[in-house]
């Protein structure tokens, strides 16, 4: 059955105008995204065969340009629209913690730094700049590593803090392992941070540690 034998309410983008994206599957919101579908196979089917080859949508969303470009119905303009919108949903969110407080919206700042650095296959070393009313001046990856670990430097980082004029930091590095519980390692930089800055009168608010579906901070846990 084409996609246009099918009633208005089941088709997506209608569906979408009458009650709303959050009304939607997965699939569906793939089909607007894809657009058509290709000989013999609606957009809607073809949205269902590719979850199912990629597992979800956040695979496919991470997949690299090959694995992408190689499934039949996709292809380069579609990896590059594709690659346009996670960037500009990541800057949305970063938009939104730079509008308000980032201590202030906690989950907003989790939500923002899972969506940057949860699918990183090397592990970086992020910080977010704040002025003396917690609002974020600018953030940054500071260091990058290797698939377990990255290189921090306190020094650089009272530097780059010294050039922003930040009062404030908040600290957050990835574990592509997948699993978010802190090592001793990362409670240890984390104190020769905290003294590195407080030298220079700026503190650290908080420290988050991005895993597969997790974000945890060191400032609930009583680190901090």
């Amino acid at each position: 059955m084409g996609i246009k034998s099918l009633p208005n309410e089941s088709m997506p983008r209608e569906k979408l105008l009458t009650r709303g994206p959050h009304a939607l599957s997965d699939a569906e919101l793939l089909a607007i995204f894809l657009r058509t579908g290709t000989q013999g196979v609606n957009v809607l089917q073809l949205a269902d065969h590719l979850l199912s080859e990629f597992g979800s949508l956040r695979c496919l969303f991470s997949a690299s340009q090959q694995e992408f470009c190689s499934r039949k119905g996709l292809g380069v303009a579609k990896y590059v629209q594709l690659q346009a919108c996670l960037e500009m949903s990541q800057r949305y969110l970063g938009e939104t913690l730079q509008r308000g407080e980032a201590l202030t919206s906690p989950q907003q700042t989790k939500l923002y730094l899972s969506n940057l650095l949860r699918d990183r296959q090397r592990e970086v070393f992020y910080i977010l700049f704040l002025d003396n009313q917690h609002r974020v001046i600018c953030s940054e990856v500071m260091f990058e590593g290797t698939i377990d670990s990255a290189s921090v430097y306190p020094r650089e980082v009272v530097k780059r803090a010294l050039e922003h004029n930040a009062a404030a930091l908040i600290l957050a590095h990835n574990h592509p392992s997948g699993v978010a519980e802190p090592s001793q390692s990362d409670r240890r930089i984390t104190r020769r941070l905290i003294d590195a800055v407080a030298l220079v009168e700026i503190r650290i608010l908080d420290h988050f540690v991005v895993g597969d579906g997790e974000v945890i901070s060191f400032a609930e846990r009583g680190w901090i």
